[in-house]
């Protein structure tokens, strides 16, 4: 070997040789000054504190901080000047291993390169008051004047935590922190300017409370992964490079930054996932928070970005805002199940600037969300709920869909949908209770086309129906809406004014104003409006889905519906008349009829009046007026009335009348028969009786010679008392070509006719040429008078008689 490279490793080994007896002097005075030395060592310590510091014990360890020398401390305990007062230890470690700068060390300076801190309970404590247990470090100003004569270095190049518990307790700032720290080592690059850090951590979170009445993040959660920390003494910004981190089992890219230069210190948090599992993260989040979001879930994975921001101030809650996207995913919710979900949405938690960072500013926004619902498409262009405390929710909603999907939504108890087609388009608002729309506004259009449905509390049937309601910010309208029911077509156009306050309000104020056109309506198709509306007995299937059946049969049982009517031709059994017109009311109750026109039977009718509904009868009180209606065809139309001797078959002539009556009719469309009750003045012109039994019967009684089949008069009035099943005949002049008579008493439709006639012998037709009708009245009773009494027998058939009775 050359010489200077001899000389070369002879250095070395002479270098090496003064290290080790470096150390092992070191060692030596460590041993031999072991008392002092801890008595110095706090001394030291104590001189950078506002508090006291203890180390129980040190020893050397040379091998594991070589080249430095290192030291073992025992039982560190750090508190600050107030401690008797809080009793919060800021340090209590079980077991320190400090590596020292040697030369320092020797020259009485304690100067740490590298610390291990072990079985070490770390509690950073501030009061109510805003005084914190961190106060036992002094000031930056005190700091220098003590580093000029040596002290603590505040340059750390490593450290690790070994089974630590660390503990941010701020009790002014409502806010606790809880770490357990079984691991965590990081290497400090100290540089001129600030430093940087490179650290792995496997951490415990018990607490992460930013406001301890909201509850705590991350509630027992583990936290596992590598991060990159850069510290700038410049700006006074510590910022934690994205990294992938893993908390409670799952990856997320963790970053953020931290302001420790503004008072109080500020902080931005960043956390990214590319498959985030709904339920999982819902977890990380408050109590709060959570509780909300566990009503809800997706089963798919999907991505999301959150950033939380703050301050470590009193007081002082985070500013939340979290980006997601969501593709063909499955939503679950209180109401029901969405299926192929997409969407993009945001949380915020501070929606109005200066409102502060709460539930209450708190907003949820989804846009262009797409999916299906038990089989219906839904599109909604955008979504929002705010104000998590009493939530209020809105946004649009577009579908189209065949009407019978709506069947297993809503059940079949109130409609039931057979054919047909819907078009929404609607924006909504709504307060939210228990998770669920609660008396949603809406505004927009909802068209159905060729419905074939059948509601259930009337027993009716719509088919090829068309429907278009337009729902203003107060109002509904009824636009083109063709109704079919059996041959029956309607086409409507109405208002519902202050639709959607009243229909969750008062039901019972609304009023559905309706013009209603038909060339043909058959009112035997619309029996069901006849009986009383039945009650809908809804099973609840699913929460939430059948509270809006529930409220619509709450407002088609109580509404009211105001009808002008506007009728070509109106049939109902054999009743036929055109040109109807009609204003009338129906409600719960009943019909309420302003007005009924029609012409029938070469006449015209005008009716008003009551119906009263109840479970088996409709009793109604009608005033009628009845001009120039051929009787024949009238009493055909209407059954008779219910009497079996004087019918259709019976008359002839032109009635005029006015009527008061009450009945009843079934819920089968039925006079009900022996219920009226009321008056009828009537006058009937160019009538004519045919075959007439009780006139017949007069004629086999008083008149054998002379032929009653047919008798005709120029006009016949009177006044009948409609009494039940009896018809009292206010007296009444009788003036035929063959017979005149007065008639007075009583006619049963059952048992009870009592009939007084009184006929005059003298035939009437010799009296043809006669034209003063003052001469004609004094000569209509002229000669012998028969008095007659009619009463029917067990049988039921009339018998005449004498009548004894008269005077």
């Amino acid at each position: 070997m050359h010489r200077w490279p001899k000389i070369t490793l002879k250095i070395f080994a002479i270098l090496l040789a003064l290290i080790f007896l470096l150390y092992v002097g070191v060692a030596v005075y460590v041993n031999q000054n072991k008392e002092s030395l801890i008595v110095a060592v706090n001394k030291s310590l104590n001189d950078n504190v506002n508090g006291t510091v203890k180390i129980g014990s040190i020893e050397p360890s040379l091998l594991q901080g070589f080249p430095g020398v290192s030291v073992n401390l025992k039982n560190v305990t750090v508190r600050d000047s107030l401690w008797h007062l809080h009793r919060h230890t800021l340090l209590n470690a079980k077991e320190m291993d400090v590596s020292l700068n040697v030369l320092a060390l020797l020259t009485g300076t304690v100067r740490i390169n590298r610390m291990t801190v072990k079985g070490a309970d770390i509690y950073l404590f501030t009061n109510n008051t805003g005084y914190s247990n961190t106060s036992v470090f002094k000031t930056g100003e005190q700091q220098k004047t003590k580093e000029k004569g040596g002290s603590l270095s505040a340059e750390i190049n490593r450290f690790a935590f070994v089974n630590v518990n660390f503990t941010l307790d701020n009790r002014a700032g409502k806010k606790m922190f809880r770490f357990v720290v079984p691991r965590l080592t990081a290497n400090v690059n100290h540089r001129g300017s600030g430093w940087k850090a490179k650290a792995d951590a496997d951490i415990l979170v018990r607490d992460l409370a930013f406001n301890t009445q909201k509850g705590s993040f991350l509630k027992d959660k583990r936290l596992k992964g590598g991060f990159l920390l850069t510290y700038s003494a410049k700006t006074g910004v510590i910022e934690a490079e994205k990294k992938n981190v893993e908390i409670g089992g799952d990856t997320y890219v963790l970053g953020g930054h931290f302001s420790t230069s503004k008072k109080p210190v500020e902080f931005v948090i960043t956390l990214d996932s590319d498959k985030l599992i709904w339920k999982r993260a819902a977890s990380l989040l408050a109590p709060n928070i959570s509780k909300k979001l566990n009503m809800f879930d997706l089963t798919a994975p999907f991505a999301v970005n959150a950033v939380i921001a703050g301050n470590m101030g009193p007081g002082s809650q985070p500013s939340i805002d979290v980006s997601c996207k969501v593709k063909n995913n499955v939503l679950s919710s209180p109401g029901g199940i969405m299926d192929n979900c997409s969407f993009s949405g945001i949380y915020s938690n501070h929606y109005i600037n200066g409102k502060g960072n709460t539930d209450e500013n708190s907003i949820i926004r989804l846009f262009q969300m797409t999916g299906t619902y038990e089989g219906i498409p839904v599109e909604m262009d955008t979504l929002y709920i705010n104000n998590l405390v009493k939530p209020q929710a809105g946004g649009t909603f577009k579908s189209r869909f065949n009407l019978q999907k709506l069947n297993a939504v809503f059940g079949e108890e109130l409609l039931k949908f057979n054919s047909g087609s819907a078009d929404i388009n609607v924006r909504y608002k709504a307060s939210i209770a228990d998770f669920e729309l609660s008396k949603p506004i809406f505004t927009g259009t909802i068209a159905i086309r060729g419905a074939d449905a059948d509601y259930i509390p009337r027993k009716l049937n719509f088919k090829n129906s068309d429907v278009l309601l337009h729902f203003t910010s107060n109002d509904l309208q009824l636009k083109d809406i063709r109704v079919q029911s059996g041959s029956s077509i309607l086409r409507i156009n109405g208002t519902v004014r202050n639709f959607m306050n009243l229909y969750y309000t008062a039901p019972e104020k609304m009023l559905f104003n309706c013009n209603i056109t038909s060339p043909r309506v058959n009112l035997g198709e619309f029996l069901g409006l006849l009986a009383a509306r039945q009650r809908v007995v809804h099973i609840k299937k699913k929460r939430g889905r059948n509270d809006f059946i529930e409220q619509l049969n709450n407002v088609l049982d109580r509404s009211r519906i105001g009808m002008n009517l506007r009728v070509d031709k109106l049939i109902f059994n054999k009743f036929t008349a055109s040109d109807a017109r009609a204003n009338l009311t129906m409600s719960e109750g009943g019909i309420h009829i302003e007005d009924i026109q029609v012409r029938h039977a070469g006449g015209f009718l005008r009716l008003s009046g009551t119906v009263n509904q109840s479970a088996s009868l409709n009793r109604f009180a009608i005033n009628a007026r009845v001009s120039n209606v051929n009787i024949r065809q009238f009493f055909y139309a209407f059954d008779n009335f219910g009497m079996q001797t004087l019918t259709h078959e019976n008359l002839k002539g032109y009635l005029f009348s006015k009527t008061n009556v009450s009945g009843a009719i079934s819920d089968k469309g039925k006079i009900v028969p022996r219920s009226f009750r009321g008056s009828v003045i009537f006058d009937l012109k160019r009538g004519e009786l045919i075959k007439f039994p009780p006139l017949q019967g007069v004629a086999k009684f008083a008149f054998p010679f002379r032929n009653l089949d047919s008798i005709t008069f120029s006009n016949l009035n009177g006044k009948f008392d409609l009494l039940g099943d009896k018809i009292r005949i206010n007296p009444m002049k009788i003036s035929s070509s063959v017979l005149n008579m007065n008639v007075a008493g009583t006619y049963a439709l059952n048992r009870g006719t009592n009939i007084a006639l009184d006929v005059p012998l003298r035939n009437p037709g010799k009296d043809e040429k006669i034209t003063d009708k003052k001469q004609i009245e004094e000569r209509r009773m002229k000669g012998i008078v028969l008095h007659i009494l009619a009463t029917d027998e067990e049988d039921g058939k009339l018998k005449f008689k004498w009548n004894k009775n008269h005077d």
